[in-house]
């Protein structure tokens, strides 16, 4: 990590998991809003992510199943906990739908990401289902549990929370107290 007289734009690395695209086109958009607002955002699938020492701070997502995140995206949370270094870590789940979005509850595996990454913030965001591009064993679920079709996510509130994020980072970037 660079110290803090070397950062005039920190570089955040944005990676999550997604099984159908949906929240990679999160993680996507929180790198663009990050991009236009001080930082330099390095958006990877969690599959790519060779390590991680070479970013000032981390975003990263996961779609959920089953109220569980993705195997790709514990397996980064994980490497963020065996570096040891401190690093600026915020999450995301993507998979609420319907209005107002189910399930209502955080998934659950939430509590052990947050310990392994020491994430500063965790950010549920409503997510797509497109039942056409569902396996067999996905529309049996879906259909089962009475899950709308459609995409509810909420650009706005990832912008704005994408915002926020840029914004500690570069005011951290350019304090001296850091």
């Amino acid at each position: 990590m660079r110290t803090t007289n070397e950062m005039t734009q920190p570089t955040v690395l944005v990676t999550a998991g997604s099984k159908h695209g949906s929240t990679a086109e999160i993680a996507a958009r929180i790198g663009q809003t990050l991009d236009g607002h001080h930082c330099r955002a390095v958006v990877i699938a969690p599959r790519e992510v060779e390590n991680i020492e070479t970013f000032d701070a981390v975003v990263l997502g996961s779609a959920v199943y089953a109220g569980r995140w993705t195997q790709d995206a514990m397996a980064i949370a994980r490497m963020i906990a065996a570096t040891g270094t401190p690093l600026p870590v915020w999450i995301f789940s993507s998979g609420p739908v319907g209005d107002p979005p189910k399930p209502e509850e955080d998934p659950v595996d939430t509590a052990e990401v947050v310990e392994l990454t020491k994430a500063r913030q965790h950010r549920v965001f409503p997510g797509k289902i497109d039942k056409t591009s569902l396996n067999f064993g996905e529309k049996a679920i879906v259909l089962a549990l009475k899950v709308p079709d459609g995409d509810f996510r909420d650009w706005s509130a990832v912008e704005g929370w994408a915002a926020a994020i840029a914004e500690e980072l570069v005011a951290q970037a350019v304090s001296p107290a850091n």
